[in-house]
């Protein structure tokens, strides 16, 4: 069964409470997780006083990609129902952010979902805790 490896960021609001409740949801969807430490960083894409906090989890399922969108979708809205842009389509500050961030050396691509995800090199706040939680993962 492959392994998914995710990002939840917060960077509004109770931060650790917040990925809290996303884990306990994902654990819920998905069983037995794998979570790295917490990492902190300023905000990726846009400018905000608002550092973000971080933490990889991994769990292993053998939906198709998109239904696990769905599933993380479904947790990110049950949690907050604020967007992640703004009406211009720019990012901004949120409460609760869950990104696939890979599934095992897959490479997938569709109108609604690039994996791994397009800006994984980019992000340490993703390269750190994919190496705690996968440290012989190869890029694709």
């Amino acid at each position: 069964m492959p392994i998914i490896y995710v990002n939840i960021g917060s960077n509004l609001g109770e931060r650790e409470s917040l990925i809290n409740r996303a884990l306990e949801e994902i654990s819920n969807h998905f069983g037995c997780c794998c979570i790295s430490g917490l990492v902190e960083s300023e905000p990726w894409g846009f400018e905000s006083t608002n550092p973000f906090l971080n933490i990889g989890v991994s769990f292993k399922s053998d939906l198709p990609p998109e239904k696990i969108l769905d599933e993380l979708q479904n947790v990110e809205k049950k949690i907050s129902l604020v967007s992640h842009r703004d009406n211009r389509g720019n990012y901004k500050d949120r409460e609760i952010d869950i990104d696939i961030m890979a599934i095992d050396e897959m490479i997938y691509d569709s109108e609604r979902l690039h994996i791994p995800h397009p800006h994984l090199l980019a992000r340490d706040f993703f390269l750190i805790p994919l190496k705690e939680l996968a440290p012989d993962w190869q890029h694709p």
